[in-house]
């Protein structure tokens, strides 16, 4: 007897294009059956549910967020809806006659680029907001922050400081910090910031919520990574603390960006679809963020002619940091944003694979190897892709920060380079496996508006009319499948997750909508109306 049996839908498998069946089965947290309604009328169950012709599709993934720093920000000033510095100065001072005299306030998610100056607030700026506590606010993409006076001094930044590697203090003329730090100059705040989820019955409260928010949006898998350099952790321990209480209803991969002992995962333990938690790659930086200009170019910015951007690291530490981790069996997922970046960096993974043919015990083990991860590849030519298309590599893309680059990325690389940002059908068609994410808290991670934004290439509010390069629009398939089947590719778990065949874990969303029989332009609207972990129903829209 089966425990749930679904008729009357519009089920989609993804296991091929159009394959559709009408009723599917669930037993012990796992398909047990899938076909038509007249073969599903030879079943019993425990539940019959009626889908009513809706849609029904593999559960959604999230394949690149930091969730701990999401659910940070949320105590924090939201300056996302800011559209100028008068209103963030206003939001900022509104916080300021709340807070004790002397204690920190941070403002989060600031993106200059859609404010009216369209440029980075300035120390006067800064220090109008307050006499009396340091202040600073990171950008949406987190590699920049923009401080006050008293918050530089507390960190001991004064004249002519001198930034080190890896990071950027910006001076003025006469050698005095503007308040503008980039990359990992930005960490000298977050080390001495306190972790407001440090209590633990706020954190517990606050996670739980978006968990359950998460699954409200059809999200049925995350991998969630730590960046240190932020003091934006991640501790399994927390989530498996969930899992154990049985209040999980996300099955949850934790990255982390310090080298750590390989998870060893059995057979049993990979079939198992009630184990919702594990240890996945390893981060590595390259880079920094098109928004801030510091991610890795070949060529000046256009907008900024004497920068470039910058490496984190040179190819030598990149090569020796990539390689150490892979020979220790872990999987490294490298951030890499600029076409200077994605050299580096496949230069490092050349590096890695053909050092690994001299060790004998590696080489045997490459077949089972979970690919290589690349985050971002935001600027990628034809060259670049052919390179990457010889590679065994798994690319975690963002079609959600199309929402808002579209808007400045012209004026960031000019009109030469355009082709190369974000040529997601160009991959594609080499045959590179591409994942969806979001990078959560930079955009929102509600797949249905990353799967719009790859389809349409329009922002949300449908600009522009005809999309930015169209040409490398991707098909509602190819972009469903980013968002579920392929994200588990990257994690070695495409035999159990990602598709709805016989055997594999009964993770299912139902939508309100048939994606594939609306104008694109209404996916991002599209309401989620059931979620289910292992045939369990974790969301049921009331």
């Amino acid at each position: 007897m089966l425990d749930t049996l679904f008729i009357n839908g519009k089920i989609y498998s993804l296991r091929k294009e159009e394959e559709i069946f009408e009723s599917l089965g669930v037993k012990d947290g796992k398909i047990k059956f899938i076909g038509n309604n007249d073969e599903a009328s030879k079943y019993k169950a425990k539940k019959i549910i009626n889908l009513n012709g809706k849609m029904m599709i593999p559960g959604m993934a999230d394949s690149h967020l930091h969730l701990y720093a999401y659910c940070q920000n949320l105590t924090f000033v939201d300056l996302s809806d800011v559209h100028n510095i008068s209103e963030m100065i206003f939001k900022m001072k509104e916080k300021a006659k709340e807070t004790e005299k002397g204690n920190w306030i941070k403002g989060v998610n600031f993106d200059q680029s859609k404010w009216e100056e369209n440029r980075f607030p300035t120390l006067e700026e800064m220090d109008s907001i307050s006499k009396e506590h340091p202040i600073i606010i990171k950008r949406c993409c987190l590699h920049a922050v923009v401080a006050n006076s008293i918050a530089l001094k507390i960190v001991g930044i004064g004249e002519n400081y001198e930034a080190g590697t890896g990071g950027i203090v910006e001076l003025d003329e006469n050698g005095r910090p503007n308040g503008i730090l980039r990359e990992q100059s930005t960490k000298v705040f977050d080390d001495i910031l306190p972790d407001p989820l440090k209590d633990l019955n706020l954190q517990k409260k606050i996670i739980s919520e978006v968990l359950a928010n998460m699954s409200s949006k059809g999200i049925t898998t995350i991998h969630t990574y730590a960046a240190k350099i932020w003091q934006y952790n991640e501790d399994i321990n927390i989530y498996k603390a969930f899992e154990k209480e049985g209040k999980l209803p996300v099955r949850v991969t934790v990255c982390i960006d310090e080298l750590f002992t390989p998870e060893i995962i059995t057979e049993d333990e990979l079939n198992d679809p009630y184990r919702k938690t594990k240890l996945g790659a390893y981060k590595i930086f390259s880079d920094g963020s098109m928004g801030s200009r510091s991610a890795a170019l070949r060529e000046p910015y256009n907008d900024e002619p004497n920068n470039k951007g910058f490496m984190i690291y040179t190819q030598d530490e990149l090569n020796e940091q990539i390689s150490i981790a892979y020979e220790r069996g872990l999987q490294p997922a490298i951030h890499a944003i600029g076409d200077r970046a994605m050299d580096i960096v496949l230069s490092a993974i050349e590096y890695t694979l053909n050092k690994a043919k001299k060790n004998d015990k590696i080489e045997k083990e490459q077949k089972k190897r979970i690919p290589f991860r690349i985050i971002h590849a935001q600027m990628v030519d034809k060259e670049t892709i052919k390179r990457m298309a010889k590679l065994p590599l798994v690319l975690d893309i963002q079609p959600i920060f199309l929402c808002t680059d579209l808007h400045w990325i012209v004026d960031r690389i000019g009109k030469e380079r355009l082709d190369q940002s974000f040529a997601l059908k160009s991959m594609y068609d080499a045959g590179l496996i591409l994942t969806g994410g979001s990078d959560c808290p930079v955009e929102t991670y509600e797949p249905l508006k990353g799967i719009y934004a790859a389809v349409t290439r329009q922002d949300l509010n449908g600009y522009p009319k005809n999309g930015f390069l169209p040409k490398e629009r991707l098909s509602v398939y190819e972009a469903l499948c980013m968002f579920t089947k392929n994200v588990h590719y990257a994690t070695g778990q495409e035999t159990v997750l990602g598709t709805l065949e016989i055997n594999k874990f009964a993770d299912l969303v139902v939508l309100d909508k048939n994606l594939f029989d609306i104008d694109p332009r209404e996916i991002k609207d599209v309401i989620v109306e059931q979620t289910y972990i292992a045939g369990e129903c974790v969301y049921m829209l009331k």
